[in-house]
């Protein structure tokens, strides 16, 4: 938000200068970004000095230049060659002396330099008022008053502003301060903590009366509660013209062009005082009455812009006696309705609109508007009289309007200002340090928060109505510490602190497993809950009814909760992809939200996704691409780091799978993983394979929660490892020669690897080779080799009698 300082001096006379003023303004909460020099010309007219043309003759070698001297005050008369048709002598004229900076329509500058013209030394230029910045003309130069003195500066003629524009970042809450008055109110309260007392200066309005009740309209409001308050008042005889120079220097500062008297006065207003305004041209308000109500969903409404907007049966529409929509309450004016050129009579209008309803308007047409700005964040609903008096005054002094009619003022339920009690002890606890009392009270009373009842324990306190912010007492005391300054707080050189332990089994599990994957190399992200509706329709697993939907979304790409993390997960591997990462592992704990009726259900989940190459390219590392089977690999070893072993594979029925596998223990299902369809990384822009993962964390918890991890000391005693190469039936699977092997030695064998296999015509048909390791250790003693080969002799008779295995 745009605040001009020569603006809140018409409120405060404060002589600080910009600097400090904005920090003061960040010490009483509201920030100060930036400071910008702002000038009603740009240049300020440096190097402009009224001069007197003494002599003007026909250029001797153009017919259309004249060459004149021209004295500029210093004694020192000067020739410039001029190609005005209405430069004569005797003339008072602005000149642009050697070295002045003018500037363009565009903003870009040109330098005034000694020259020739056609033959003839030229010292400078003689301008016109659009080579100045003062107008658009460009029919000859400017003739100024014969009364202004030769050598005056162009500066002091012109009456150059030279503005300071505060960029203030108002947070939503401080509706109070979405104005220039606001921001005066604010300051006051600071200034008074600096032990400056100023007195704050409100527009006066007492001069409004009507003198004629010519032209009334009638205001009629459908819903209180939509427009709790709604005044307005017609005023005839208007000319419509272009505002006077001071109050398009005001807007200008802050970022607004002029449009005309009326328009300007009502922007003027709304950023003076904080309430939006609107006029509209009183001869196209059929029937002389003003409806305010909604209208038919799917009416069309044409807006100031020229984009016709199918409107909603909850917009707040300002409408004629004949029900014709003249503009959208609290947002936008119609097109057909808005003051022009040809206006003669205006209705103005001032209202407080439901801050919810301008939201939902504002948002749902894709208008961001100063008015909706205010609206929607909670105005003063007792400014709503006030402010209109404020802005047809004006329009009667610079427009030379008149009221034709009374105020018709709607506001059937007047609202209450908030009480609040403020315990001392309480403030003083919050604050950390004890303030004076007289401190507290002075500061409450410099915000206009009235007193009602003082105890020993506190303060009874009446809230103005346009501190919509303050409702609670830790309020109070924020507004307290906020005025008092955070800066005067003393604090502890010692810092006392508690250490809290979370004993949260749950989440020690996450994390066991977090760092398990982070060790592997993936990394953890963390996608938006919300997502787009249409991605259900890429799985048949994902019911579309189930989705639980935004009920005011601020886009289609995020107007449902997620079902499944598939889609987010997808989206972040996409973007890294688009940006050359294209060796991808990440993980993430997450939520999916469904709808089941009326009963809604969350799932919490873990999901892995893996593409690429499991390395990055490194020179001395070979090159190995993520597949399925290292996938599963991860998979296995998250269970086995959480005690969960003797899982059961299946076909998975997840169609989101060209292929994959569904891990379980029992009936309780805990993943599904494998390979992403094509025709859903394609929806991504996704051209390589993706693996993923999608394990059901509730069910993982509960048999997580139920296993204990034991833990021994590693053995001081070396292991001993022996390969047997077996010839095996076809049919015969690894997991046979594995069970069969533990089954013949419980206490010293350790591990059974397979290393190799070997299928190929120099084996009989119907026969493949095992290449099979086996690690043995004893935990109390080393083992000798007659005990290793007994051990191997076994288990190569178990083998030739249970598997008809041959050793080769």
């Amino acid at each position: 938000m745009k605040i001009s300082y020569n603006w809140l001096q018409q409120f405060l006379q404060i002589d600080w200068d910009a600097v400090k003023t904005g920090e003061l303004l960040t010490d009483l909460g509201l920030e100060v970004e930036g400071i910008e020099t702002k000038e009603s010309i740009k240049g300020s007219l440096k190097g402009i000095v009224i001069g007197k043309v003494l002599t003007c003759k026909q250029h001797p070698n153009a017919d259309r230049l004249k060459v004149t001297t021209v004295d500029l005050g210093d004694g020192n008369p000067v020739q410039i060659v001029c190609g005005a048709p209405n430069v004569a002598a005797g003339q008072k004229v602005p000149v642009a002396t050697i070295g002045t900076l003018l500037y363009d329509d565009k903003g870009e500058s040109f330098k005034i330099k000694k020259g020739k013209i056609r033959g003839e030394e030229s010292h400078g230029m003689i301008c016109a008022e659009d080579e100045l910045g003062l107008g658009s003309s460009h029919d000859g130069i400017m003739v100024l008053d014969e009364e202004i003195k030769e050598g005056t500066l162009g500066a002091d003629v012109f009456n150059v502003e030279t503005d300071y524009v505060f960029e203030i970042g108002l947070t939503p809450n401080r509706s109070d301060a979405m104005s220039h008055y606001g921001v005066a109110r604010d300051l006051k309260a600071g200034l008074i903590q600096q032990d400056t007392k100023l007195e704050l200066i409100s527009p006066s309005v007492s001069d409004f009366h009507v003198d004629e009740r010519t032209l009334r309209f009638d205001v009629e409001v459908e819903d209180k509660d939509l427009v709790p308050r709604y005044c307005g008042i017609t005023i005839t005889d208007v000319t419509v013209k272009d505002s006077p120079e001071w109050i398009q220097n005001r807007l200008k500062a802050i970022g607004l062009t002029p449009k005309n008297n009326i328009v300007d006065i009502t922007n003027y207003v709304l950023h003076e005082l904080g309430q939006p305004l609107h006029a509209f041209d009183a001869q196209k308000i059929k029937g002389n009455k003003v409806i305010v109500k909604t209208l038919e969903e799917g009416t069309k409404f044409t807006t100031l812009d020229e984009v016709e907007r199918t409107l909603s049966a909850d917009d707040i529409m300002i409408c004629d006696a004949e029900e014709n929509p003249l503009c959208i309450g609290g947002v936008f004016g119609g097109l057909n309705s808005g003051v022009t050129e040809h206006t003669n009579s205006i209705f103005l209008e001032s209202a407080y609109f439901n801050p919810v309803s301008v939201r939902k308007t504002a948002k749902r047409h894709a208008l961001n508007t100063d008015a909706s700005f205010r609206f929607e964040r909670g105005i003063d609903i007792n400014i709503t009289e006030y402010a209109l008096k404020r802005a047809a005054l004006l329009i009667e002094e610079y427009a030379g309007g008149k009221l034709a009619s009374d105020i018709s003022d709607f506001y059937p339920v007047k609202l209450e200002d908030f009480q609040v009690f403020l315990s001392y002890d309480n403030a003083y606890r919050l604050i950390g340090q004890e303030i004076p009392k007289e401190t507290i009270k002075n500061i409450l009373a410099s915000l206009e928060i009235k007193i009602n009842s003082e105890t020993e324990g506190g303060l009874g306190l009446t809230i103005p109505s346009y501190r919509t912010d303050v409702q609670r007492e830790a309020d109070i005391i924020e507004e307290i510490l906020r005025v008092y300054g955070y800066n005067n707080i003393e604090f502890s050189h010692k810092l006392n602190t508690s250490i809290s332990f979370d004993s949260n089994k749950e989440t020690k599990i996450e994390n066991v497993v977090a760092e398990q994957l982070s060790a592997l190399g993936f990394n953890e992200t963390m996608a938006n809950s919300l997502t787009k509706a249409d991605y259900t329709k890429l799985s048949d697993n994902i019911n579309e009814e189930a989705n639980v939907a935004m009920l005011n979304p601020l886009s289609n790409d995020l107007g449902v909760l997620r079902q499944s993390l598939l889609f987010s997960g997808l989206e972040s591997v996409s973007y890294n992809l688009n940006r050359k990462n294209n060796a991808l592992k990440f993980y993430e704990f997450g939520k999916t939200y469904h709808k089941y009726s009326e009963k809604y259900q969350e799932n919490k989940h873990l999901t892995l996704f893996v593409t690429g190459n499991r390395t990055k390219d490194s020179w001395n590392a070979n090159v190995a691409q993520s597949d399925f089977f290292y996938l599963k690999g991860v998979l296995t070893s998250v269970f086995e780091r959480l005690g969960i072993a003797k899982l059961k594979s299946t076909p998975t029925k997840n169609d989101v799978f060209s292929e994959g596998l569904s891990f379980s223990l029992g009936k309780i299902k805990l993943a599904d993983f494998g390979v992403i369809k094509r025709s859903i990384l394609k929806e991504f822009g996704i051209k390589q394979e993706v693996l993923f993962a999608d394990l059901n964390w509730e069910n993982i918890l509960q048999l997580a929660s139920k296993k204990s991890i034991k833990v021994s000391e590693l053995s001081k005693f070396p292991s001993v490892k022996r390969d047997l190469a077996l010839l095996l039936n076809n049919k015969t699977e690894f997991k046979e020669v594995y069970n069969l092997a533990f089954q013949s030695e419980r206490k010293l064998l350790k591990e059974v690897d397979l290393f190799d296999v070997y299928e190929g015509d120099k084996l009989p048909e119907g026969k493949k080779s095992y290449a099979v390791s086996f690690v043995l250790q004893d935990e109390n003693k080393t083992l000798e080799d007659k005990q290793i080969d007994k051990i191997m002799q076994k288990l190569q008779a178990s083998f030739e009698k249970n598997l008809e295995a041959v050793l080769r």
